[in-house]
């Protein structure tokens, strides 16, 4: 399924006001709809080797699991869409791999990335993520926070034990407690939405985040959506204003139209002895 008049795709990325290299790592395949996002952690360089490792084998796994891939399928056991477990396997597969390299190389042992991953697909769009990068959907005027963090924050908001005030200045901000390649395996936290034409969805890494509150991302979304090219900007401007302690990532996309399976002869075979 190509996507590429479905969706319109725009990523940038900054090295921030404070930061000597960039551990941020961003790509997208506007054919078979797929946007990724990593934010490396580790010792120096470490961290960028992680995202990279991370983005790299997330596009080559899921471009070949997908080339020959019918879409619309639903995996019986979850009801999700099937592509689900492609994601679920090509994470795996990440994992894996950046395990391996900070067991073997001394320069990067301890190393990890988050991950946030979005494959749009059949009028959905499938979401996993891995950490404390997010994805927000903006619908009709609206900003909604789609992936919840996993961080020692999140759980401590989660339970009560602060409130979101507090978080925003607590010295735990940044420890996560799920990433790519510390373990030998990591869960991908699956979730699955409708797309509907007009949708904004973003994925960015905690330095956009930690220095853009939402409603400032909702104000900016909502002036700049026609251009999200401006808007990503804008976006990243906004965190270098407010100090650019961390890298800055993000992607946008944007809906442009309905991007329904087709459904095989297969298929409409069988509607047709129905």
């Amino acid at each position: 399924m190509d996507l590429s008049g479905a969706l319109e795709i725009v990523r940038l990325s900054d090295v921030g006001c404070h930061r000597e290299h960039n551990e941020d790592a961003i790509a997208s395949d506007i054919e078979i709809g797929l946007l990724v996002l990593a934010d490396g952690m580790g010792g120096y360089k470490a961290g960028e080797v992680a995202s990279e490792i991370t983005i790299l084998t997330m596009l080559a796994e899921l471009k070949e699991a997908l080339s020959d891939f019918d879409p619309g399928q639903v995996d019986p056991v979850t009801g999700m869409q099937a592509e689900s477990l492609l994601l679920a396997e090509a994470a795996a597969k990440a994992n894996a791999s950046v395990y391996s390299v900070s067991e073997s190389q001394p320069q990067c042992a301890g190393m990890g990335t988050t991950l946030v991953v979005a494959l749009f697909t059949n009028n959905k769009v499938l979401v996993g993520h891995i950490g404390d990068s997010r994805l927000y959907r903006m619908r009709r005027g609206q900003l909604e926070q789609l992936t919840e963090d996993h961080s020692l924050i999140q759980e401590q908001v989660s339970s009560g034990l602060i409130t979101r005030e507090q978080a925003k200045t607590s010295n735990n901000k940044n420890l996560v407690t799920r990433a790519v390649g510390v373990d030998s395996e990591v869960e991908l936290e699956l979730h699955e939405y409708d797309a509907e034409v007009g949708d904004i969805y973003l994925l960015c890494s905690d330095g956009l985040t930690d220095l853009v509150d939402d409603d400032d991302i909702q104000a900016t979304l909502t002036a700049l959506g026609s251009n999200l090219q401006l808007a990503a900007k804008q976006l990243i401007q906004k965190a270098n204003d407010n100090g650019g302690k961390d890298n800055i990532s993000v992607i946008l996309a944007k809906v442009l139209k309905p991007f329904a399976a087709e459904k095989s002869w297969y298929d409409n075979f069988l509607n047709w002895l129905k």
